[in-house]
């Protein structure tokens, strides 16, 4: 069964392109939800090199001890900018508490290669980090981070 990480989740009110577009994502990523996808812990932390809230939130998760996942495969970088698009603008529409949510946007859309993803979830689990990271791992491209309500 795919679990869909809770900052992926499409809008209840998506369009049909939207659902498309969730589909091609699942298909174009495998998930290893048992791990880091051979990244290891102490590579993560060094990609964490950004001054933003996300990064420095995500680089004490991660040394704090959480767990975390990378998965294995990779996807397009234009169709996450248009699904992190549209999440931003619904995550502003319900004030759902995002942290560098804009920027990352923009950066995935500037981004003309294949990507990785990575999710952290902090400790309680209010927040859940997501991570854009190069096709070969070498560099960190964004990171964005939604409160979790429910938590």
């Amino acid at each position: 069964m795919t679990v869909i990480p809770a900052a992926l989740r499409p809008c209840e009110d998506a369009c049909g392109r939207d659902r498309l577009l969730w589909l091609l994502y699942f298909a174009a990523v495998q998930q290893d939800p048992g791990g880091g996808g051979g990244v290891g812990r102490e590579l993560l932390e060094r990609l964490m090199v950004g001054s933003d809230e996300a990064t420095s939130a995500t680089l004490a998760a991660l040394r704090g001890g959480v767990s975390y996942v990378v998965w294995n495969g990779t996807t397009p970088a234009e169709p996450l900018a248009l699904i992190y698009g549209r999440r931003l603008r619904h995550t502003r529409r319900q004030d759902v508490e995002t942290t560098n949510l804009d920027r990352t946007v923009q950066l995935i859309g500037r981004h003309h290669q294949s990507v990785r993803l990575g999710q952290i979830r902090t400790a309680d689990g209010s927040w859940v980090f997501m991570l854009f990271l190069a096709e070969d791992c070498s560099s960190l491209i964004a990171c964005t981070g939604v409160r979790q309500t429910y938590a």
